[in-house]
């Protein structure tokens, strides 16, 4: 593992993963200067999720690199940005510093060898449960476009997008090879996607 010191954003409920995008509006001051920060330097920012609330919370033990792809500067300051997926990371310590954003020192994972492909049967469970949930979800899904994504992209863009706890999401992130990951998708989609008898909307509890 390399060791690299990360300027973080912390959000609760939002992973990334390498090789996904993760779209951000960026208003408050102190991820301002987070994002003009990453543009002056290598315009790499890590996601990772708190683990609590609170001015500076404490956080998960597992994020992700992301690398500014697409920005938008607006004339109050704002960002709408978009960061590419490059490499999941351990953090290690908190850096002791005086900047307005956070910092960690972490241990970037090697992905190499770690998305390899599912089997007929895995890919069949995913898509299968995939369509009830988006159903039960009443998502308008363009399913002939997902029958021709990856492996890879398929899980790791339902893990992204879908309404699942942030410790589901933080599990899922955490999940190192792509077939684990599938199963416990697949298991989360069972889960949260069953239906409240008084209205009829998927619960989350």
């Amino acid at each position: 593992m390399t060791d690299k010191r990360i300027p973080i954003f912390p959000l609760p409920g939002a992973i990334l993963f390498p090789g996904m995008q993760l779209p951000l509006h960026i208003f408050e001051p102190r991820y301002r200067a987070l994002v003009g920060h990453a543009l002056t330097r290598d315009r790499m920012i890590g996601m990772i999720q708190p683990t609590g609330r609170g001015q500076n919370p404490p956080l998960y033990k597992v994020g992700c690199l992301g690398q500014i792809e697409d920005v938008e500067a607006m004339e109050d300051g704002r960002y709408n940005i978009v960061l590419d997926g490059l490499q999941r990371f351990t953090l290690t310590a908190e850096a002791d510093v005086t900047s307005e954003f956070r910092q960690i020192d972490a241990e970037l994972w090697d992905e190499t060898g770690l998305d390899a492909p599912l089997s007929i049967a895995e890919r069949g469970e995913l898509e299968a449960e995939a369509r009830e949930f988006a159903e039960a979800q009443g998502y308008d899904v363009d399913w002939d476009s997902v029958t021709q994504l990856d492996d890879c992209s398929l899980v790791n863009a339902i893990a992204q997008i879908a309404p699942f706890d942030s410790a589901a999401k933080q599990a899922l992130l955490e999940a190192r090879e792509l077939n684990e990951r599938c199963d416990l998708v697949v298991q989360l989609m069972q889960f949260f996607g069953r239906h409240d008898g008084d209205d009829n909307r998927v619960t989350l509890q």
